[in-house]
Formats: C-alpha cells, sequence, structure tokens
C-alpha cells in the first residue's frame, strides 16, 4: 500500500472540518446582544406590549398535561382579566406525564408566536416538558414577532432560554390555571397591564400571617444590590447547566425557587449552580418560597434554612430567602431581562424599568 502524502493527509483533515453533523447545522445560535459592563444587562433586550383589554391571548401547555377542570379555570382567569382567549391546537394533548409529543407543544408555541392575531401566550401549566423543546425552537420567528411569554415552574426552560436566545423580556408570573388572589392579580397587572417605571414589590402581607417556617424570611447576607433578573425554578437552572440555553448570571439578580424537594436535593442542585453558573459573580440572590422543602422530622438532615446558608451564605453578595414567589398561592411577577435593584433591610424588590411597552 502507497503511504499517503503530507498534502493528501493535510487535505483530508480540512475536508473533515467541514463536515458539520446535522444535529448541530441546525441548532440556533444565539443572537448577538451588547451589554452592560456594569450590570450585565441585555441594552438592546425586546420588550413585548403590554396586554390591554380586548386582547387575545394564547393558551398553551407546553409541558406537562392539564385536565379539563383546570384548563377552564385557566380560561376564566384569562377572561376575568378582560382578555380573549385562543386554545392552542393540542393544549388538551396528552402523551403519558407530557401535554402530547415534542412537535405538537412546539407547533402550538410557534404558532401563537406567527399568529398576528394573538397578543400574547399564557401557559395553562407548568409540570415537565419544556426543556425537551429548546434545541427545536425557532428563536428567530420569536425576534421577528416579540409578545409576552407567561408561567413559571418548568415554563423556567422557556422564559430563559428564549430571553438569551433572542432578548425577549418575558414573565415569570402565574400559570394560567394559578389561583388569582389579590396580591397576586396586583403584581400581575402592575408589571403586565398597567406598568410603571419603577415599581416596588413588597412581601405578601398574606404570607407574613403563616406560622410555617417556609414563610418566615430569612437575610443570609444583608445588603442591595441592582441587575438584570434572571432565574426561576432551581430544578430547571440546574437541568440547564451546561447546555447552550444556561442563562448569564454575571452582574444578574438570581431568583430561584423550588417545590417538593428535600435539603439535600436542593444542596445537590445548587452545589452544581455554584460550580456551572459562577454564583459568586451575580449582583445578588432572591430566594423565593420553597415550598414542601423542609427535611421530615425524623430526617437526619440540616433544615432548609441552614442548607440555604451553608451554600449562598459565603458568595460575597446579597442573598436573602422568602421572597413572594414560587410554588404559593401569593405571588409576585418577576420579568426576566428587566433591570432591578433588591434590597434586604426593606425586603423588597423594586423594578427599575417598565417590562413592557
Amino acid at each position: 500500500m502507497k503511504r499517503r502524502s503530507a498534502t493528501q493527509h493535510l487535505m483530508a483533515a480540512l475536508g473533515m472540518l467541514t463536515i458539520v453533523p446535522t444535529a448541530y447545522a441546525n441548532r440556533p445560535e444565539p443572537r448577538a446582544m451588547a451589554t452592560s459592563k456594569k450590570s450585565g444587562f441585555p441594552e438592546n433586550s425586546l420588550k413585548p406590549a403590554r396586554l390591554k383589554p380586548g386582547d387575545k391571548v394564547g393558551l398553551i401547555a407546553p409541558g406537562s398535561p392539564i385536565g379539563e377542570q383546570a384548563l377552564q379555570k385557566a380560561i376564566e382567569n384569562v377572561e376575568s382579566l378582560g382578555l380573549k382567549v385562543e386554545l392552542g391546537k393540542h393544549v388538551r394533548a396528552n402523551r403519558g406525564y407530557i401535554a402530547g409529543t415534542d412537535q405538537e407543544r412546539l407547533s402550538d408555541l410557534h404558532s401563537m408566536f406567527s399568529r398576528k392575531d394573538i397578543d400574547a401566550i399564557w401557559c395553562a401549566r407548568g409540570g415537565y416538558g419544556c426543556s425537551r423543546l429548546l434545541p427545536n425552537i425557532d428563536y428567530q420567528l420569536i425576534q421577528d414577532n416579540p409578545k409576552l411569554i407567561i408561567g413559571y415552574s418548568d415554563i423556567t426552560a422557556l422564559l430563559n432560554a428564549i430571553f438569551e436566545k433572542t432578548g425577549l423580556v418575558g414573565l415569570h408570573g402565574p400559570v394560567g390555571a394559578s389561583t388569582q388572589t389579590d396580591y397576586t392579580l396586583e403584581h400581575f397587572k402592575g408589571v403586565a397591564m398597567n406598568p410603571k417605571k419603577r415599581f416596588k414589590i413588597k412581601l405578601s402581607a398574606e404570607n407574613q400571617k403563616k406560622e410555617e417556617d417556609i414563610f418566615v424570611p430569612k437575610v443570609i447576607q444583608s445588603g442591595k444590590a441592582e441587575g438584570a433578573l434572571i432565574g426561576g425554578n432551581l430544578s430547571l437552572l440546574a437541568a440547564m447547566a451546561g447546555t447552550d440555553y444556561q442563562p448569564e448570571v454575571k452582574g444578574r439578580l438570581v431568583f430561584i425557587e423550588d417545590v417538593g424537594e428535600k435539603p439535600y436535593r436542593v444542596d445537590r442542585m445548587l452545589t452544581q449552580l455554584r460550580q456551572a453558573y459562577q454564583l459568586e459573580e451575580a449582583a445578588g440572590l432572591i430566594l423565593g418560597i420553597f415550598a414542601g422543602c423542609e427535611a421530615d422530622a425524623d430526617d437526619d438532615s440540616l433544615s432548609l434554612k441552614e442548607c440555604l446558608e451553608d451554600r449562598l451564605g459565603d458568595l460575597g453578595i446579597p442573598v436573602m430567602y422568602g421572597y413572594s414567589f414560587g410554588h404559593i398561592s401569593d405571588q409576585c411577577t418577576l420579568p426576566i431581562g428587566v433591570q432591578a435593584q433588591m434590597n434586604t433591610s426593606k425586603k423588597t424588590i423594586t423594578l427599575l424599568e417598565a417590562a413592557v411597552q
């Protein structure tokens, strides 16, 4: 067998470098966004139009399936705000623990963004499944048709990935089927429908009346901090670590909540965030109500708050537990990508700009 020449080897190597696997060739690239060195805030973020009475809202289920009773509650909740409802074609789909196939759920998401008669998109519920959609989302479509997308829990994956790829501000707030308390409605309307240049979010008075320890605020590291809001559900943020959709935390205010996780699991996920996200580079950490995350009485365990202090108390940035968001009835609405300030002594979050136009 004849030995290949050096030139032939070089040409073969260069040829191999030009081969791009299809899965990677089709992967959407992040949008180039100018950022402020001071805050990490994308200076050319996309702010969607505010919601107005008479607007039509697309109701979709991008994660877990929603039962008929919960879907009807979601419809009534949206209509009670003077809005019209358009159901996603596959909103009632059910495929085990997911609301239909990935393609069906993705089709509903794309359809609602592309339709000119749809003014906003509201996720009927969370559950599981949104992270499966991220590689195949048409981010250019979303960037070209910016509109509000609303939800929390599993919707964390969509809100953060869409913001990082397009700059579109989304709302970490109630899902369609959430209970609409006075506090929840006040803060949703204050962000999505009647925005102000500055909007102060105080702790829920009802939450402060509750005796359970999870509702008692705790300052882990005192101080004030400003930055763009980013974050959501801890489990989803941990699952996004190391992917193309992991949000940037440097110079930002990172808000975190979770539900139904034992302290050692919270420890594990926070450890992953420390190592993958470099949390010490964040401006501050805003912790919500971690409902159902306490250890059982007979567990050999740190308490939830001991776990949080152990994992987050040495970062050298302001950290406070107990802000009014999470898997609870009284929850505020936090806009992803909007400049805000946290103040641990006053126990407030202040939005420093409107989230919508």
